[in-house]
């Protein structure tokens, strides 16, 4: 095993699972390093806590490493986000946490010493020809809402005329756009070195292996062991490692892990674009509102000559390690129709595949578990790497003893019944619109009357996949639409509602 840290502690185990006498205990071990579990490191060291992090230094299928880094929240508000309470509550969290970037980065600067991390200055919101009315003109009249009520600055834009890069196929034409000056873009593999520097500048240990079970006993935690066995003690487990968080959950009892919405994955695939000598690439961020199931097309500026352009969005009941044909395909003909046709004769610098920690439910898992001293900080699904910097600082309130100074977070404690947003008939309707929206995006050619008798098809389809899974409980849409292609996500909707039936039913 590998230590890394500025006074290159050592790890004391017994090589057995179990905790020597003679081991290190810490503080607290984190079980993840990505975004969330770095920045979480970084508060707690900042407090003079001992910590450990641990997680494979290559980060395969986390999400951080293929995020494109929207540092924003506005634009990722639809017509569903303040409809319900729970939305609502998330989106108290992104404006949170928006607003504390400036200065968690310059904290970050002096913790860490590393480089430039910021990358774009500004969001454009494209609203083109390509979308569908139930989700795009719902979507920038919802954002547009969502910015007045918070007194955030906006333009009512032509988004050609504020980025003169923009070069759309004319069927994809922007029909008009939102240019909100604060939502900014971040490098997400730059922020990554910041936030691990930081750790090691601190005094934390970084431990780059894969933590494979917990280690519990009397009803509490007592830390993780590693695949060699070596144990990482510890009276405070944080899982902040994405999706990968369930195969640790999947190692302890039923009766703590089963009634915790299962986490799965929103796989996505993004890529990096040489920009070509046509014209130089935007200095803001450029996207679509959220639809297709995922968060729609943006590009980020990714250097000189270099755009990073995201994602899709799959929901599976496992993480994959690589892309598609399909997704990549999908990518980029909305890349080279939707931004700039240019494009389509770029070359691929980089292709990355990430997995978003989605949950059975929808929604996100923080707070402590059944298992006294774990806690779960994860679920997040496109907002981790956003709402770290408030995540890292009210969780360690939490966890060391105090309360968050946000209520909202308490919604989303792990161990509870299915959150439920729509009705059975909404979240059909919304799979169907999503659906539908995917062909659209793809420049299907068809008879004109075909997606009329295709929308009560998929709406057919979907209300009896609903059916079939529960008797009242819906899962999200965006679960909800795979269970065709990925049955097992049925079984573990069945496992998750079972464990949790006399919390519902009551």
């Amino acid at each position: 095993m590998v230590a890394s840290t500025s006074e290159d502690m050592a790890v004391v185990g017994t090589g057995a699972g179990d905790v020597d006498d003679r081991a290190v205990t810490f503080d607290v071990v984190v079980v993840g390093n990505g975004v969330l579990g770095l920045s979480l490191a970084v508060v707690l060291l900042r407090r003079g806590l001992r910590v450990v992090v641990v997680g494979d230094g290559r980060r395969p299928m986390a999400a951080s490493t293929a995020a494109g880094a929207m540092n924003g929240c506005f634009g990722e508000v639809t017509a569903t986000t303040t409809a319900t309470v729970h939305g609502r509550a998330k989106l108290e969290l992104d404006v949170a946490a928006a607003r504390m970037w400036e200065d968690w980065l310059a904290e970050l600067a002096e913790d860490g010493g590393g480089g430039a991390v910021r990358c774009a200055r500004g969001t454009v919101v494209l609203h083109n020809a390509i979308g569908m009315a139930e989700i795009d003109d719902t979507a920038m009249t919802a954002i547009r809402s969502a910015l007045e009520h918070y007194e955030e600055p906006y333009e009512v834009v032509d988004p050609v005329e504020v980025v003169p890069w923009l070069d759309p196929q004319p069927t994809a034409r922007p029909l008009g756009g939102l240019f909100i000056p604060g939502e900014h873009g971040v490098d997400a593999g730059a922020l990554l070195d910041a936030l691990s520097s930081a750790v090691g500048r601190l005094g934390g240990l970084q431990v780059p292996e894969h933590a494979v079970r917990v280690v519990h006993g009397s009803g509490e935690v007592k830390g993780v062991a590693l695949a060699d066995g070596t144990v990482l003690a510890g009276g405070r487990v944080v899982l902040a490692a994405g999706v990968g968080s369930q195969t640790l959950l999947d190692t302890l009892p039923p009766d703590i892990a089963a009634p915790i919405p299962r986490l799965i994955s929103g796989f996505g695939v993004s890529v990096v674009l040489s920009n070509g000598p046509g014209a130089a690439p935007p200095d803001c961020v450029v996207r679509t509102p959220n639809r297709s199931f995922g968060c729609g097309l943006h590009t980020v500026p990714r250097g000189p000559g270099q755009v990073y352009v995201g994602a899709t969005n799959t929901t599976r009941p496992r993480p994959g390690s690589d892309p598609s044909v399909r997704d990549l395909a999908f990518l980029l003909d909305c890349a080279a129709r939707q931004l700039r046709r240019d494009l389509w004769f770029s070359d691929i610098t980089t292709t990355r595949v990430g997995n978003r920690p989605m949950t059975l439910d929808g929604h996100p898992l923080l707070g402590e578990t059944r298992l006294a001293g774990l806690w779960l900080m994860t679920g997040t699904f496109r907002d981790g790497l956003h709402t770290s910097p408030l995540l890292a600082t009210e969780m360690a309130d939490w966890i060391t003893g105090g309360t968050p100074s946000m209520p909202e977070i308490g919604l989303f404690r792990p161990t509870r019944p299915p959150i439920r947003t729509m009705s059975r008939q909404e979240t059909v309707r919304h799979a169907t619109v999503h659906r539908l929206a995917i062909g659209h995006e793809w420049n299907w050619s068809m008879p004109v009357e075909w997606p009329v008798h295709l929308d009560p098809m998929y709406e057919a389809k979907y209300r009896a996949v609903a059916e079939e899974t529960h008797d009242t409980i819906t899962p999200p849409p965006e679960v909800l639409a795979y269970i065709p292609a990925f049955p097992e996500l049925a079984h573990m909707l069945d496992t998750y509602y079972t464990a949790t039936k006399s919390d519902y039913d009551t």
